[in-house]
């Protein structure tokens, strides 16, 4: 057996700059996704855990350690004193998230946005809880460093979504939420200086002022501006129009 990949490398170009992604059914019967990068590829499962481990038999170290704190609390009349996640813990879930970071980039351009925004989600649900149970402060922000990109990815993948479905509100709302939620993590954490310079705001905020523009009028935004514009030439009788046409449409609605 040949363990050669350069036949493969060779018929898949690298570009530089572009996230290179594709989709496929591997031999096993599996859904997988490949991600070519400079030196050869990565690839993963669609669903489940990306490199398709189960530690101890469960989806994710998320869900291990989600097991544990359950039957912590059972045993210990609901209270979570002595339940903590050590440096191997948290270093576990650290290299487990970077797994579903690449993942949701890949499926943000596989333009499977309830992929993506599951894959955000895992990766927020582990953040929560490393603050929560983590030995340390400082190893609690070893993981949490990464929650704005997350956010970020998270206010995207929804928008996205919403955008497919023709929804350009729901799509604003969902952006401005998103923003929300990254200025409220740089305030509860003391960054001010990290909520001035974040990338992440700032590429929420283009994003969100370019929704704004190309989203379509509607019918009442469309009969506002016609019978501004006929007001503004005088056009007395199309102006009357547009104030009828007004009326009509609030008793309809």
């Amino acid at each position: 057996m040949s363990f050669d990949i350069s036949h493969i490398l060779e018929s898949w170009d690298y570009k530089a700059g572009e996230v290179m992604v594709r989709r496929f059914k591997g031999k096993d019967g599996v859904e997988k996704i490949q991600l070519r990068v400079d030196l050869g590829l990565l690839q993963m499962n669609a669903k489940g855990r990306p490199d398709g481990k189960r530690p101890s038999g469960h989806g994710s170290l998320l869900e291990l350690f989600q097991l544990k704190l359950k039957q912590h609390l059972a045993e210990n009349d609901d209270s979570d004193e002595g339940f903590s996640l050590n440096e191997e813990d948290c270093g576990r879930l650290q290299l487990e998230i970077l797994q579903f970071h690449h993942r949701y980039l890949c499926l943000l351009q596989l333009q499977d946005f309830k992929g993506a925004t599951r894959d955000a989600r895992h990766n927020l649900a582990v953040f929560d809880l490393a603050e929560r149970y983590a030995e340390s402060e400082e190893l609690a922000w070893s993981l949490k460093q990464f929650q704005p990109h997350v956010l970020m990815v998270l206010a995207r993948a929804r928008a996205s979504q919403a955008l497919a479905e023709g929804e350009y509100d729901l799509a604003i709302s969902r952006i401005e939420e998103g923003l929300s939620r990254l200025r409220n993590f740089y305030q509860s954490h003391g960054k001010p200086e990290m909520e001035e310079h974040s990338g992440e705001i700032r590429s929420l905020e283009v994003w969100l002022d370019k929704i704004r523009s190309d989203r379509p009028l509607t019918s009442r935004e469309l009969l506002e501006k016609a019978l501004t514009e006929a007001v503004q030439k005088e056009d007395y009788e199309r102006a009357a129009e547009m104030r009828d046409a007004l009326k009509n449409l609030s008793t309809e609605g």
